[in-house]
């Protein structure tokens, strides 16, 4: 794993070189992507993968609807939130996962190689009651009148890991309304792993649009508006991964982590003439050997125009 940790390093250090001081200078702010995920969309038992809020800056020269041929030309800002939770909320179980706030920072860029749609960048991930996740989880608790988590006595401590991550894809046209898209995945940091799986689109939004996935879910958000074509567009897709490390199932831990993961995923995106929404659904697999079954969390974006 240090070579492919190694490799990321020197691919994430060519995004330095290629962003130019006067490259800077030109840039604009292409579009914002944001996905909020939570169980409470999906099968609302509060636990596990209980929910996320990630926002993108894409910053650039212009966007035509195709990639740049070059990395650091397209830079995506990104920051993000995300709450683990044992599986009952109200009573810890000794074999359970332990409670995890996570704040990510990161730079990303998005390019085209030979064709294929590569997403390269590195996150600073933070973890642990530095984060202030738990307490402003238990703030909102106690304002909805709910109970307070449980686990927050037993959190991972605090960390921070440098987080690298590089996806590439291609994007196979079916017909005027179907594409598919594999895509291999490789990462390592908080935690490290390899992934391989693919994407269906069925309509004609997204095809101009700049897509970004999200680590959790596996979904895809639209980070940059390519048409403002109206419709409706359903989106499929599943994955495989092969887990090595995860500094959020600690090994020594009670919850003993599994190699294997799997995911699956549909949604659907909507486009008005001033408004767009996407809503979806993923299952996924059992990420430590003592949880007795997947779960499935909901993903949502809205946009408005004015």
């Amino acid at each position: 794993m240090m070579a492919m940790i190694k490799g990321l390093l020197a691919t994430v250090a060519c995004i330095v070189a290629f962003s130019t001081p006067s490259s800077a200078q030109d840039r604009v702010t292409l579009g914002w992507g944001r996905l909020f995920s939570n169980d409470a969309l999906g099968d609302a038992k509060d636990r596990w993968r209980t929910g996320s809020y990630t926002v993108s800056r894409i910053r650039g020269n212009s966007w035509s609807g195709a990639l740049p041929g070059s990395p650091g030309e397209l830079l995506e800002l990104r920051v993000r939130a995300e709450t683990i939770a044992p599986s009952d909320p109200h009573s810890v179980d000794g074999a359970d996962r332990r409670y995890a706030g996570m704040l990510s920072f990161g730079l990303h860029t998005q390019f085209d190689w030979k064709g294929n749609e590569v997403s390269l960048g590195a996150d600073l991930v933070v973890i642990g009651p530095q984060t202030g996740i738990g307490s402003f989880q238990s703030w909102a608790h106690d304002v909805m009148g709910m109970d307070p988590p449980q686990g927050l006595d037993d959190q991972l401590p605090d960390a921070m890991y440098p987080t690298l991550v590089i996806e590439a894809g291609r994007s196979l046209r079916l017909n005027d309304q179907t594409t598919v898209r594999p895509f291999f995945e490789m990462r390592a940091g908080v935690e490290t792993l390899v992934r391989v799986g693919g994407d269906i689109v069925l309509g004609d939004l997204g095809k101009v649009d700049l897509m970004l996935r999200d680590p959790a879910t596996g979904q895809r958000y639209r980070g940059v508006e390519g048409s403002r074509s109206t419709g409706v567009s359903l989106m499929l897709g599943g994955d495989v991964a092969q887990v090595f490390d995860s500094a959020l199932l600690p090994s020594g831990g009670a919850a003993v982590m599994s190699d294997q993961r799997t995911r699956l995923r549909a949604g659907m995106h909507w486009q008005g003439e001033k408004a767009s929404a996407f809503y979806g659904v993923s299952y996924l697999s059992p990420e430590f050997d003592q949880q007795v079954e997947g779960q499935i969390v909901g993903a949502l974006s809205i946009n408005l125009r004015f």
